[in-house]
């Protein structure tokens, strides 16, 4: 068995799909007039959704566009007659291919869900029935609404199933949700919402929690599906790059109203309300950068007045002739997998093999891939919060891994971690204080009163008020919540700072106001990041270097220009033509993206990595060989 390296099976080509007839021309699939949704919480009634007015037309592809809190999600919710009766009111109509449906009851409802109209939700995790198989889940649509039988509902999962490109259908019919990557428990979540061939396709974040290069393969997915079917889509998403690659019309949402709606085209370049031009200059472009290796602000536009907020030029704090901060030589994490009656080690999961590199004080180097390539397994490695089979680590004097107790408790105030999830990481039934503190006192810096103070002043670098240390997390928003978690990795004034996926689930224009938090960080303190990402457009806007990572190694690493102007790998070549690109004249493309699954990276015992020859492109940058 060899470990291969993705050179033969990453190819992509750009294609145009046949044009879809006007659909001006057509009768409204979805006619909604003046919806608005409303609350019920501690006795009072909130409304979330005002007077909101559209139309989706067979063929065609509305994108509601807004950031969390806007209204969005509830407005498809409220079309597919999903919000709990008991504490919310909807007000309007909602017209579905001729029918009224607010005035239906929940069966009558329940039998036009999942035939006429269909909805696909941002993690199909929480979706899929983890205790059916898929093959089940999908049939059951088709039994209940077609009245096919067992037998021939099976056959047509299947070619559902094909048809959104999941390998091995036949096979995969009885494999349960957790044996599916995201990707494809996406694909299957596709594959049950057109079984009925529904006249409505509502996807609400499809693409959010996915890698950039599954996000482009769904896309293109979503758009081949619509010529063949004619589909009304109404796609709801906050990414205006996934905007302009599959939406004819956009609607803006700003806190319950809609603010802007015309042509992709018209409210990409003639944007008029302040909302759109705030969420539109938050947006990353690759190649904006140009040949610098030093990272940019993002340009701000305040979403009330419409004003741009100047972006300061980033002063560069890296001193490349200083050892580095952190040298990692030939890190390898390896995990025990374990069959059989008896539970023995049947293998081992390569989560990483052989990774080096070094960190500068000041340096933003990025580890960038899909999930499963041993990003998060490193950083975490380099902390010791999983434990390393092999390799040396360096930091700030410290050889890691032979610490042990009150040494490697010492080391960590040196290094510390953001998470992706704020809300997760943050105790729910402690303070915002006292989770900032924490680390403070725990290392027993000082006394409570100066942690108070040091708490004041996190809370102020990171945009926050001193006053707001009294609340409970559930109280901020999820922009808050990470500009909290921020503060408290600030606490015990790290030199380097994991930052995991840290900005991956955050509101684009959220995103944007954190990334440029960091990089004020950095220029102020002079700390290092290593930045764990899947979304390249960031990437080449915050880093100094970069570093693509396949498969538990390290393909390609180099200065942020040099990697991004001239990629030499073929799977980063992959993931930079996977980022959706900001231009509604993209509206017609299918990139037709490889659709296989990463690589297992699971080894038989005994099996020994072949040795890896890299290649020097230019100072800095450097390539893995194929493999001989």
């Amino acid at each position: 068995m060899t470990r291969d390296t993705p050179t033969k099976d990453v190819a992509m080509t750009e294609t145009k799909f046949e044009p879809i007839p006007d659909p001006r021309a057509a009768a409204p699939v979805l006619s909604v007039e003046d919806l608005s949704v409303s609350f019920v919480t501690d006795g009072r009634r909130a409304t979330v959704v005002r007077n909101v007015s559209f139309e989706v037309r067979p063929g065609e592809t509305l994108a509601i566009v807004g950031e969390s809190g806007s209204g969005k999600s509830v407005t498809s919710l409220a079309i597919m007659g999903l919000l709990p009766p008991r504490v919310s009111r909807v007000d309007g109509r909602i017209d579905l291919a001729g029918r009224e449906l607010t005035s239906l009851s929940d069966k009558e409802m329940s039998a036009i869900r999942g035939r006429d109209m269909a909805m696909i939700f941002q993690e199909p995790m929480t979706s899929l029935n983890p205790v059916f198989t898929i093959g089940r889940q999908i049939s059951e649509s088709l039994v209940r609404h077609l009245g096919l039988s067992r037998a021939a509902a099976r056959a047509e999962t299947v070619r559902l199933l094909e048809k959104v490109r999941i390998p091995n259908a036949a096979t995969r019919f009885d494999e349960y949700p957790h044996q599916f990557s995201g990707g494809m428990r996406q694909r299957v979540m596709i594959a049950m919402a057109l079984a009925s061939k529904p006249k409505l396709l509502i996807a609400d974040e499809p693409t959010t929690a996915l890698d950039v290069t599954i996000q482009g393969q769904i896309l293109d997915l979503i758009k081949q599906l619509q010529a063949e079917e004619n589909m009304a889509v109404l796609f709801i998403t906050h990414d205006m790059g996934v905007v302009a690659e599959v939406a004819d019309r956009t609607m803006v949402m700003y806190r319950g109203d809609m603010v802007e709606t015309g042509t992709t085209r018209d409210v990409f370049h003639d944007g008029r309300h302040p909302y759109t031009r705030a969420l539109l200059s938050a947006v990353p472009r690759l190649g904006d950068m140009g040949d610098t290796d030093i990272p940019g602000r993002f340009a701000i536009v305040d979403a009330v007045s419409g004003e741009r907020i100047p972006a300061a030029p980033v002063v560069d704090t890296v001193d490349r002739a200083a050892p580095p901060i952190l040298s990692v030589r030939d890190l390898v994490t390896r995990f025990d997998v374990r069959g059989g009656v008896f539970g023995r080690r049947t293998g081992a999961i390569h989560a990483v093999e052989g990774v080096s590199f070094d960190l500068h004080q000041g340096e933003t180097l990025s580890l960038v891939g899909e999930s499963g390539c041993g990003k998060s397994t490193t950083g975490r490695s380099i902390m010791r919060l999983v434990e390393p089979v092999a390799g040396r680590v360096e930091l700030d004097g410290f050889d890691v891994l032979d610490l042990d107790g009150a040494d490697l408790r010492r080391m960590r105030r040196s290094i510390q971690m953001i998470f992706q999830d704020p809300f997760a990481s943050l105790n729910p039934r402690m303070t915002v204080g006292a989770s900032v503190a924490e680390p403070y006192t725990s290392h027993r810096l000082g006394t409570h009163a100066q942690a108070r103070d040091k708490v004041a002043d996190l809370l102020e670098r990171v945009g926050l008020a001193p006053d707001m240390m009294s609340r409970y997390p559930h109280e901020f928003s999820g922009g808050q919540r990470q500009r909290i978690a921020i503060a408290r990795a600030l606490a015990l004034d790290p030199k380097v700072i994991v930052a995991d996926e840290s900005v991956s689930a955050l509101d684009v224009s959220i995103k944007a106001q954190v990334c440029n938090l960091l990089m004020d960080l950095q220029e102020s303190l002079k700390i290092a990041f290593l930045f764990i990402s899947h979304d390249m457009a960031v990437v080449e806007r915050v880093s100094h270097r970069v570093a693509v990572m396949y498969l538990g190694e390290i393909v390609e690493i180099g200065p942020r220009a040099a990697l991004f102007g001239n990629p030499q790998h073929p799977y980063t070549k992959k993931l930079i033509a996977a980022v959706p690109v900001p231009d509604p004249a993209r509206r017609g493309i299918r990139r037709d993206l490889d659709v296989r699954e990463l690589r297992s990276p699971v080894r038989p015992l005994g099996f020994l990595p072949p040795e890896r020859r890299y290649r020097t492109v230019s100072p800095g940058h450097v390539v893995m060989e194929d493999a001989r």
